[in-house]
């Protein structure tokens, strides 16, 4: 691949007017939010030039048209185009790369369905087809700022499918909340494009619904998976159609999304309703948006996000080899980040409405969480991660923690809330599990024919009429856990009781990688602390836990019945570490 020089790019990118013009609405916009008139960032410009360029030298090599239909064509084609836009790419006007998006545009063509939805993951599906639409809207607008007659077929077929587009998310549905803002940002993206009252119309259908934020500045599905998309489709909508109130929600859950953060990038999942409570989510994918805002507010707290968040794992694979289209089709974005503030790392910060706690002294951290979504339903748009509790210092990661019982098979602990009393942060649940009497007369039928309905514990359904019956013999099970700082680590005290003799088992599971001392083995990756002090230790980083204790090795079927019925599992990938009891149990243990 050609080199050239930092001074060469700079001369032959601004001699080319590497910045696009903006449609006359989001022209003013620009005009009054930035009046510090910050320069370009062009050592940061040709460092996406130069990622893009080998993005595209392996679309050019591998022939990537030819690659199943997927959301990634529609990078593909941004990618492609932004190579052939930017004065400074080897590929800028490359007649190889028309050729190229030729195919690219044909297969968009060829896969979009009658009524101008597109099948990704979901079958005709306007919210995916909005997904798509993002690069491929975006490619246009880059490709239309270019006179060149042999894009006039490129251009022409991608106008064609973006109009057909169009028309199916002016009618079309959504299935979840965060689809709303995705199918009305990729209709602004239209309207800039092709203007039509249609677009607007719609939009404003949408956003008539309302942009829900809670007091903690969480999106209804308080996902972090789904925040960015969220926060980057309202940016967009707001850019584009003057519409500066829909940063407030942004700006909100932005500043949110900072405490959630780990030191190392990671995002706290467990208050999730969506799929992304078991799984694990960076905050690299923020960059554009902390970058925006803090260019436009001058935001020196979204500045410093902004960079430290360059300095992290994956920042080159998913922001600087993937943006450049965005940045070529949003000035701002190309501006120097103002200077920023310090942030801050040494806090503890409850969020209410989640129920979730966040504490954090420089490289060490710890959560508590106490907001499942009651009635406990298990299903996506519920809260309903058993994972109470994770601590961390440095590499060393205690990814969570939990508490099963063997009572009536109701399996792990879900805490009612968290309360603050005195230096302590308590969850607590009561379990009552009944036994049921005869229907009363008045509600009995000579063919047994009751209704389906959940028992009265909500472990089971069935044709029993649960609701009418008396009930007996009335089993209770108290759980209470107080976490404390104590001493530069968390103490976290159990007391399950109520009643008697039954199995409680704590399950702490830790980053696979590491190495324990002070336990036993379990047998495929699971160990006991019978007594004393264990230790995890990752690279330079320990754990220390304790003391033990070990009543019973039963350490299978913890989920309860909910799942065990559908043979349904939730162990994750780690290193599982069990301390066992029978109730009444009383524990303290110490993470340090």
């Amino acid at each position: 691949m050609q080199k050239i020089s930092r001074s060469s790019f700079i001369k032959k990118s601004l001699g080319a007017s590497v910045l696009f013009s903006l449609p006359p609405f989001a022209q003013q916009l620009f005009s009054q939010t930035n009046k510090s008139a910050r320069a370009v960032d062009t050592g940061f410009l040709q460092r996406l030039t130069q990622a893009n360029d080998q993005q595209a030298a392996r679309l050019l090599q591998t022939d990537g048209a030819q690659s199943p239909f997927s959301r990634r064509t529609g990078y593909d084609l941004a990618t492609l185009t932004a190579a052939y836009c930017a004065a400074g790419s080897t590929y800028h006007g490359s007649e190889a790369v028309v050729a190229s998006l030729q195919k690219l545009t044909q297969q968009l063509l060829r896969v979009q369905a009658a009524d101008g939805t597109v099948d990704i993951g979901n079958l005709e599906s306007p919210p995916d087809t909005a997904f798509l639409l993002e690069p491929v809207c975006a490619a246009a607008y880059l490709l239309n700022q270019q006179s060149s007659a042999a894009l006039q077929s490129v251009k022409s077929d991608l106008k064609t499918f973006i109009l057909k587009a169009g028309d199916a998310l002016t009618t079309g549905g959504v299935h979840t909340p965060n689809h709303r803002w995705v199918v009305s940002a990729a209709l602004a993206r239209i309207y800039t494009l092709y203007p039509q009252p249609k677009y607007l119309q719609r939009i404003n259908d949408w956003l008539d619904e309302g942009v829900f934020i809670d007091e903690d500045g969480n999106f209804p599905e308080r996902s972090r998976n789904y925040a960015i998309v969220e926060d980057g489709s309202l940016l967009t909508i707001a850019r584009l159609l003057n519409k500066s109130n829909l940063l407030v929600p942004v700006r909100k859950n932005l500043e949110t999304t900072y405490y959630y953060m780990e030191p190392n990038g990671d995002l706290v999942v467990n208050d999730s309703r969506r799929q992304d409570q078991y799984t694990s989510k960076t905050i690299v994918s923020y960059y554009p948006v902390y970058r925006y805002l803090a260019i436009r507010d001058q935001n020196k707290l979204f500045a410093a996000i902004a960079k430290q968040i360059e300095s992290m794992r994956g920042f080159e694979e998913e922001i600087v080899s993937r943006s450049l289209f965005a940045f070529l089709e949003d000035p701002l974005l190309q501006k120097e980040l103002p200077v920023s503030s310090e942030l801050p790392v040494n806090y503890e910060k409850l969020f209410h409405q989640s129920k979730l706690l966040r504490i954090r002294h420089g490289s060490q951290t710890a959560t508590v969480f106490g907001g499942v979504d009651w009635p406990l339903i298990i299903a996506s748009g519920r809260s309903n991660s058993p994972n109470f509790f994770s601590f961390r210092k440095g590499d060393a990661i205690l990814k969570y923690m939990r508490l099963s019982t063997s009572f009536f098979s109701t399996g792990y602990f879900y805490s009612e809330g968290i309360t603050k009393e005195g230096n302590n942060y308590v969850l607590h649940k009561k379990l009552d599990v009944p036994y049921y009497q005869p229907l009363p007369k008045n509600k009995r039928n000579p063919q047994g024919d009751y209704k389906l309905s959940p028992s009265i514990d909500d472990r089971f359904w069935n044709k029993m009429d649960f609701s009418n019956r008396p009930v007996s013999n009335i089993k209770t099970l108290l759980t209470t856990i107080r976490f404390t700082e104590k001493e530069g680590g968390i103490e976290a005290k159990f007391e399950v009781g109520g009643q008697a003799n039954v199995p409680v088992t704590i399950e702490l599971c830790f980053q696979e990688g590491g190495k324990f001392t002070g336990v036993s083995e379990g047998g495929n990756q699971n160990f006991f602390l019978e007594g004393g002090t264990g230790e995890y230790t990752l690279g330079n980083d320990s754990i220390r836990f304790g003391p033990g204790t070990l009543r019973h090795k039963m350490i299978t079927n913890l989920e309860g019945e909910r799942y065990s019925t559908h043979f349904g599992s939730l162990r994750t990938s780690g290193m599982h570490a069990y301390l066992t009891g029978i109730t009444p149990f009383n524990h303290t243990l110490v993470f340090s």
